[in-house]
């Protein structure tokens, strides 16, 4: 996961070799589609699905497609199983906002053009591109909640730079393919998720606490939390200034948590551990609990069966006895 700032649209990945490949794939080599999901309608026609698929030949029309909406790239695999934990998360939310957002799905066993232009180094990885220019989104299979949280981020973001336009939805097609109605989120949840919508995290986070309040074992509570407080933390920080002072301080523990919430938004989950980890024993006894609840809040925010969670978390377990 990352969080969605300007500057996030300078420098991620080179997408300029896929603005003019040939609309079609070559005679013989066709890429394989991702499961129902159609292939982008012609210019001007309405959509009837808010999911496609996209290859490495097409990409460049999805490009185009950026600078009216922003597009969400969905790196995939049949044999991903995380894949098929996200993927069906990343369709509902995209659908539910109407036209003003795209999802694009990549086999990336099949466009491995598309695969290396985005480092995709594991999957499932999520990539948003807007006006043609890719910001990163998600590392690994997420909860709903934050699917949610950095989609608000997401049109945010698109907003800023000027792509503020929406898709036409065939109708007809939408309603024969849509989906059995989802039941509404709980009240606060909701109260949440439009307070991210308007950038409001304080307020945000104190909806998710008397969610947890009411019902501390809400797990979508504690990921929304997790969450929240992580964009709320990061939204004024300087990436570059924050990894000055944490290198001119290495045991100064909120100069470290800053550079570990820059480098967990960013995707860096490994690097803002093993900076904790490492933090944690080089301090004093005495020190360390601040460190040690900042790491189990982030293993909540990632997930407990996530590999790098695990590992983490029995490298702290040995730093601890």
């Amino acid at each position: 996961m990352t969080e969605l700032s300007p500057a996030a649209l300078r420098g991620a990945v080179d997408l300029s070799s896929l603005r003019n490949r040939p609309a079609a794939p070559a005679p013989g080599a066709p890429a394989a589609p991702a499961p129902g999901a159609p292939a982008a309608p012609a210019p001007g026609a309405p959509f009837a699905d808010l999911v496609i698929d996209a290859t490495d030949e097409t990409f460049g029309q999805v490009l185009e497609l950026s600078r009216t909406v922003p597009v969400v790239v969905d790196l995939w695999a049949e044999w991903c199983g995380p894949c098929k934990q996200l993927s069906p998360i990343i369709e509902k939310v995209t659908r539910e906002l109407g036209g003003r957002v795209l999802l694009a799905k990549v086999d990336v066993d099949a466009n491995p053009q598309l695969a290396q232009s985005f480092r995709a180094q594991s999957i499932p990885m999520v990539v948003a591109v807007i006006a043609g220019q890719p910001v990163p989104m998600f590392n690994g299979a997420v909860p709903e909640e934050q699917v949610r949280a950095v989609f608000a981020q997401l049109l945010q973001l698109a907003a800023q730079n000027g792509v503020t336009g929406s898709l036409a939805i065939d109708g007809a097609a939408a309603a024969e393919d849509a989906p059995a109605e989802e039941p509404a989120l709980p009240p606060l949840h909701a109260e949440a998720f439009a307070a991210i919508e308007e950038g409001d995290y304080a307020a945000a986070i104190v909806a998710y606490e008397k969610a947890l309040a009411e019902n501390p074992r809400d797990e979508d509570a504690i990921a929304g939390l997790g969450q929240v407080r992580l964009l709320d933390r990061v939204q004024s920080l300087d990436l570059q200034a924050a990894r000055a002072a944490a290198a001119a301080a290495p045991l100064d523990v909120a100069a470290q948590f800053d550079v570990a919430d820059l480098d967990l938004a960013g995707g860096h989950v490994d690097d803002a551990f093993g900076r904790l980890l490492d933090l944690f024993a080089q301090l004093p006894t005495h020190e360390r609990t601040p460190v040690r609840e900042r790491l189990v809040e982030l293993f909540g925010l990632i997930g407990a069966s996530d590999p790098r969670v695990v590992s983490a978390r029995n490298r702290l377990t040995s730093l601890l006895f």
